[in-house]
């Protein structure tokens, strides 16, 4: 599978843009074009409304090419006891840094919400006291209202009183008078 797309993309390569822009303006020249690859087939697909569309068969590779595109990996080197032990080790710290993190972007999170659990507490408690103090006022503003149309309502009844004995006494006296 690897050999195949080395081959197409090599054959791409080979294709220039102008040939596919030409082939395209120019049928009569695509015919030719079409046929010049050895290791590649390329067959035009019906013409749609959106332009051309071409179906590009890549033929068996050969065994000249397959030495050709032969690439040789690395040889691998033993790893040591050492060596295992030091990725193990590495490993190892990486996986103690990433629960640190975590732990410290818990930490982080549970102080946020305590601080918000303080900050809503601390409202309400505000809020509470708020409305206690304003409750207080009203009941002694209601107070001093009693007891003002109590003393107005006393005098009135003093008054009233006042007059009814100031009248008695007329009345007596004009009995006296014409007695």
């Amino acid at each position: 599978m690897a050999k195949t797309a080395i081959a197409y993309k090599e054959k791409m390569k080979e294709i220039s843009v102008l040939s596919l822009i030409c082939s395209c303006l120019y049928p009569e020249t695509r015919k030719n074009i079409m046929g010049d690859f050895e290791d590649m087939d390329i067959k035009p697909i019906n013409k749609r409304a959106s332009g051309q569309a071409f179906e590009v068969i890549l033929k068996p590779s050969s065994p000249v090419s397959d030495v050709a595109h032969c690439i040789t990996t690395p040889p691998k080197r033993d790893l040591s006891l050492e060596d295992i032990q030091k990725k193990l080790d590495a490993a190892e710290d990486r996986r103690r840094s990433q629960e640190a993190q975590v732990l410290l972007a818990l930490a982080e999170k549970r102080n946020h919400e305590h601080k918000v659990l303080l900050k809503a507490m601390e409202e309400n408690s505000n809020f509470s006291r708020m409305a206690e103090e304003k409750l207080q006022m009203k009941m002694e503003q209601n107070e001093e209202n009693r007891l003002a149309y109590m003393a107005a309502m006393i005098e009135r009844l003093q008054e009233r009183e006042r007059h009814a004995q100031e009248v008695r006494r007329n009345k007596e006296l004009r009995e006296e008078v014409t007695a």
